[in-house]
């Protein structure tokens, strides 16, 4: 028998696991944080499904995204980026991913993580949320809106408040699980 889910989830396996398995799931990993806002930005225009089904190559074009080795590429591995077909092609979103690293590594030393000053958003506690259908999910809130002109101050890219907002729901800031998705009581532990 196959559990409710999200109305998203389905289709490829990888999907499915990303849904049953990560998403939504408070993380508090700054290495993992950093991933999911260089993947978001690089989805901005385009679907999920294909960010996640390129996820693997974008791990290893951008040195499994470990901040410090990605602000220090420089014009050569811009170009090699640009070249990998494995990986979404846009010079912006590149450059985008090098100026996010670099403004990641300042507020790690700011704040003594990424994961407190995300966080500290919410007071270090998930928002949960009661949907019943797909429609009542917003593209962005206020709080996201927030966060994206806070995150822009600090020389971030690619940050709009609905980059942000997916953000906060692939990282478990926010339960925006169906209340008839099996995963909706899960994450709330």
């Amino acid at each position: 028998m196959e559990s409710n889910r999200c109305f998203w989830a389905s289709g490829e396996d990888f999907y499915i696991r990303y849904h049953d398995e990560e998403w939504g799931v408070p993380l508090h990993d700054d290495k993992k944080l950093f991933e999911f806002l260089i993947l978001e930005g690089f989805q901005a225009g385009l679907s999920w499904f294909i960010i996640l089904k390129k996820r693997e190559n974008f791990r290893k074009a951008f040195d499994s995204f470990d901040p410090a080795k990605v602000a220090g590429y420089g014009d050569k591995k811009i170009e090699a980026l640009m070249q990998d077909a494995g990986i979404i092609r846009n010079r912006l979103k590149i450059l985008a991913a090098v100026t996010n690293a670099k403004a990641f590594l300042k507020i790690q030393k700011e704040f003594g993580s990424f994961d407190r000053y995300i966080w500290g958003f919410v007071d270090g506690k998930p928002i949960q949320n009661s949907w019943k259908t797909g429609a009542e999910i917003p593209a962005k809130t206020e709080l996201a809106e927030q966060i994206s002109s806070d995150l822009k101050a600090r020389g971030f890219k690619f940050v709009g408040p609905t980059v942000v907002y997916a953000h906060m729901q692939a990282t478990g800031m926010v339960n925006d699980h169906l209340t008839s998705c099996f995963r909706w009581k899960e994450v709330q532990k």
